[in-house]
């Protein structure tokens, strides 16, 4: 397994989840990456699949669409729960995320300006039920005992939410535990410390 290979743009986006994903799991990777003005000109975007980056190379293994990359990586590194009923729950933990990722994404690009404020006022709303959820589970994880793709999933996104708004986590104790247990791992420390990880910007636009 690896090194793998990631194409995208120059930002964090859709694949912050995966690289802290692979940092932590002691995976090297090569990155390519592709200006907004190359992009436009359509011969790679032609290329894949479904006309999206990232691209993921795991030797022969060429994949699109984040969520199925990060399933992948569950597979390869042991991060996909220890039976099936386990990896049921770390899915539908992993569609959750998404669902939370889309709100936030669509705030970013299309109403930061105007819905912004309405955004943070109703993220407890939305927090609620990843904190119930980690409550209840006790390991300090979403599923099980040790983190899964899904938590790296949910992590980086609530890293994006600290930035968004850094008190956003205040009245959700298991999720602050969640994000400093995750933020201390060793690797995952040394990554998010790098020049690597800081120079990229969140999002495309800037907004974050």
């Amino acid at each position: 397994m690896g090194p793998y290979t990631i194409t995208y743009f120059g930002v964090r986006g859709r694949c912050g989840a995966m690289r802290i994903m692979m940092a932590d799991q002691g995976q090297e990777w090569k990155e390519i990456l592709i200006d907004f003005a190359d992009w436009t000109k359509g011969d790679l975007k032609a290329s894949c699949v479904f006309g999206q980056l990232p691209k993921f190379e795991d030797g022969g293994l060429v994949l699109y669409q984040s969520n199925a990359i990060l399933r992948h990586l569950g597979r390869n590194h042991d991060a996909y729960g220890k039976d099936g009923k386990e990896a049921a729950l770390i899915d539908m933990m992993c569609d959750g995320v998404e669902d939370l990722r889309l709100k936030y994404v669509k705030m970013i690009y299309q109403e930061y300006d105007t819905g912004k404020d309405q955004y943070i006022k109703d993220l407890p709303n939305h927090l609620d039920k990843f904190e119930a959820v980690m409550a209840k589970n006790k390991t300090g994880f979403l599923v099980g005992n040790k983190p899964s793709f899904a938590d790296y999933g949910l992590f980086e996104v609530l890293l994006n939410h600290l930035v968004l708004c850094s008190s956003c986590l205040d009245t959700s104790p298991s999720l602050k535990s969640f994000v400093e247990k995750m933020s201390a791992r060793p690797k995952i420390k040394a990554f998010l410390s790098s020049d690597a990880y800081k120079k990229l910007p969140i999002n495309g636009n800037g907004k974050q």
